[in-house]
């Protein structure tokens, strides 16, 4: 947890103009109170630290003013570029979810371009929409609390679920997603679970995850034809939307070496906010899977929470 000084609170009437430091400012469900970037979409309030002024200030020659790059609030203490989509910033009853990492810059067509010759915000401003409003005023201070992502891993196994041999699926599974979500700066929680190719119990499990709102489920094992293979079969009744794509690239992609893997029937999609992958129980086809899963993850996560980048 990263705790972060509010500096200066601005505001500004007209989009892509310079917002003028203000004693206090209200966020409610749309944004900030008589600030035009308001409005029930993802970029209600931008962000911007001192730190990122200073970089700028060598090559403009001058001294930066709070709210020259048309940051909502200018803050110190911890570079907000490093901070990730989903997290929160809390401050009392306020709660921000942060949605966005800098933004595409519109160049000499921006106004504030035009005045200041340079934009740090592109790069190293902030976005987040209110969920939970308030006052706001400089020398307050935000608690930034990163998003854990909440992974579960699920083997369907008779033997492996018997103690007769060592689930090796899982453990997979979980060291490739603890070494993702690492590499990608975020934190992650991973929990294992290994059952028998159960239909009634793996229905039970994946509905109590769902309902706990985890956000990834991997299932391992159950995927292929044979008489005890249910896993697909239980996901697809659980899914609200199914995200074929995936598993017909890599079926495709390794079917074409190897045509036994066109014989599995993984499944990907989405229930709830939670998605779901089930995946063969074979080690080396558990990694890759994922390989190709995880390149979609972080951009599945943006559409699971309507964060729009276009």
């Amino acid at each position: 947890m990263e705790k972060i000084k509010v500096l200066s609170v601005n505001i500004s009437e007209k989009k892509g103009t310079i917002k003028i430091p203000a004693g206090e400012i209200t966020l409610n469900h749309e944004g900030i109170q008589g600030d035009a970037h308001g409005g029930k979409w993802h970029r209600q309030v931008s962000l911007l630290g001192k730190e990122s002024l200073e970089k700028s200030e060598p090559s403009l020659g001058r001294k930066l003013a709070y709210g020259e790059f048309a940051e909502n609030i200018t803050t110190e203490g911890f570079p907000l570029y490093r901070m990730k989509p989903l997290g929160l910033l809390i401050s009392g009853q306020i709660v921000l979810e942060v949605t966005q990492i800098g933004k595409k810059c519109h160049g000499s067509n921006c106004a504030i371009f035009q005045e200041t010759g340079n934009c740090v915000m592109p790069k190293e401003g902030i976005f987040c929409r209110v969920l939970k409003g308030g006052e706001l005023k400089a020398g307050d201070i935000l608690e930034y609390r990163p998003r854990t992502i909440q992974v579960h891993v699920v083997t369907l196994s008779d033997r492996a679920s018997q103690g007769i041999y060592e689930d090796k699926s899982g453990p997979l599974l979980r060291k490739l997603a603890e070494t993702f979500f690492s590499e990608a700066g975020r934190t992650v929680s991973v929990e294992n679970t290994v059952m028998p190719d159960d239909a009634m119990q793996l229905k039970a499990l994946l509905k109590s995850l769902i309902k706990k709102k985890v956000d990834i489920i991997f299932t391992t094992g159950g995927t292929g034809i044979g008489p005890r293979d249910i896993t697909p079969d239980v996901v697809k009744k659980l899914i609200d939307k199914e995200t074929p794509g995936i598993m017909e690239l890599i079926r495709v992609k390794y079917g074409m070496q190897f045509p036994n893997a066109l014989l599995s029937r993984s499944i990907a999609g989405v229930a709830g906010q939670t998605l779901l992958y089930a995946l063969p129980g074979n080690p080396k086809a558990v990694k890759e899977y994922c390989d190709e899963i995880f390149k979609t993850v972080e951009h599945s996560f943006r559409m699971l929470y309507n964060i729009d980048e276009h």
